[in-house]
């Protein structure tokens, strides 16, 4: 039976920066990456992300995947144990925990004292015609993350969705684009009222109600333009934007350990707050796995440094 100290399962900023740690605390960290799993390769969303502008420390930017490349170069450099095999059933009803891989569903688990889960969450898509030729060249799934690139600078843009975020996402916006849409399905949106207010009365934000999108258009490079369709009307036109971005949800990474862990309403791994401590002592979580509202990649760090320190100090106590 394989046994370890310390296992972290996930492969994105939250996982590398807590292998990171606790490979320097000779911890020996196992990190099972995944393969493929949850339809993203290892490294997380970011590596369907193109340049990165705003991590701290490096300049001129990066790819996102060379943003990674790197996270698991000094992961493994300090003595994290990288395996790329993805973790499909665990058990945290007793200590040692147990966790098995696709692979070995039916041998012996794997054990370990601590777990540090660090999956992610992945942003919904709607998965239009286009889209995947598009995506990353002027369809996105993060404002925040992507609105500032230069392809979108006074260039007019839209938002799919109707809710807090999608408001978030318009009105952040509309400091780097011309004219912003927000394309809302229904004839009214759910967002808050105080959010719905502050829509309406910035002047650079059209919202168009009774809208979905068709169909993503371009260049044979870029996205030009968005076919959309007035579902009351059944109208069709193209809209004509430069970028597309998606605020309609995300879904976590959190179905292998949904009967196992507390979690929110929508999946989310809950954490006391201010913490990566989970409903079961010794499982922790990090990253975007918990976290509904930053979703960044510095965040995710963050919370993978305090996942890597809560759990050192965890088997500290242990004395494992």
């Amino acid at each position: 039976m394989v046994h370890n100290k310390v296992t972290i399962i996930g492969s994105g900023p939250a996982a590398h920066t807590a292998a990171i740690y606790l490979a320097r605390a000779e911890m020996k960290p196992i990190l099972y990456e995944g393969m493929m799993a949850n339809g993203i390769a290892p490294g997380g969303q970011l590596t369907t992300t193109t340049e990165i502008e705003n991590f701290p420390g490096f300049p001129e930017g990066l790819m996102g995947s060379d943003l990674m490349e790197r996270m698991k170069k000094q992961s493994e450099r300090f003595g994290t144990e990288v395996i790329t095999e993805t973790i499909s059933k665990v058990d945290f009803s007793s200590r040692p925990f147990k966790l098995w891989t696709e692979f070995n569903e039916d041998a012996e688990p794997i054990t370990t004292d601590a777990v540090i889960i660090s999956t992610g969450a992945s942003a919904k898509r709607l998965h239009l015609p286009g889209e995947e030729k598009y995506w990353q060249q002027g369809i996105s799934a993060c404002a925040v993350c992507d609105g500032a690139v230069p392809i979108f600078r006074n260039k007019p843009l839209a938002v799919i969705g109707g809710g807090d975020s999608a408001c978030e996402e318009a009105l952040f916006l509309t400091k780097y684009g011309s004219k912003v849409f927000m394309l809302v399905r229904k004839d009214h949106m759910r967002a808050s009222t105080i959010m719905r207010k502050r829509v309406d009365h910035n002047t650079k934000l059209e919202i168009i109600y009774n809208t979905v999108g068709l169909e993503a258009k371009g260049d044979g490079k870029f996205l030009t333009a968005l076919g959309i369709k007035n579902v009351k009307t059944g109208e069709t036109k193209d809209l004509a934007v430069n970028g597309l971005f998606y605020a309609i949800g995300h879904n976590p990474a959190t179905e292998v350990f949904k009967d196992q862990l507390d979690t929110d309403e929508t999946g989310y791994i809950k954490t006391q707050p201010g913490t990566s401590l989970t409903s079961v002592p010794g499982v922790f979580a990090a990253g975007d796995v918990q976290d509904k509202k930053y979703r960044q990649a510095i965040t995710s760090a963050g919370t993978g440094c305090m996942a890597a320190l809560e759990c050192e100090h965890y088997l500290s106590e242990l004395d494992v």
